[in-house]
């Protein structure tokens, strides 16, 4: 995957988890989200033995690790 579609499946990612879980953030906040929701989605998902064969696969598990990321860091605050 080259590093332009990365970045925008974790935007894309990163906004989802966001309007899922209520919050509102800044493109930037978004983006940075979403590429590590993407980075842990996609190594949660290699643990249970499970990949994306298309982009919608993978913004799913972008935002999957995304929302996991958010839920993980307010409970850390």
């Amino acid at each position: 995957m080259s590093l332009i579609i990365f970045l925008l499946v974790g935007l894309i990612a990163g906004a989802l988890a966001s309007y899922i879980l209520g919050r509102q953030q800044d493109l930037l906040v978004n983006l940075l989200i979403g590429v590590i929701g993407a980075v842990v989605g996609g190594l949660l998902a290699g643990l249970l033995g499970l990949g994306a064969s298309n982009i919608i696969g993978e913004i799913i598990i972008a935002t999957v690790g995304a929302i996991i990321c958010i839920l993980v860091w307010q409970r850390m605050r």
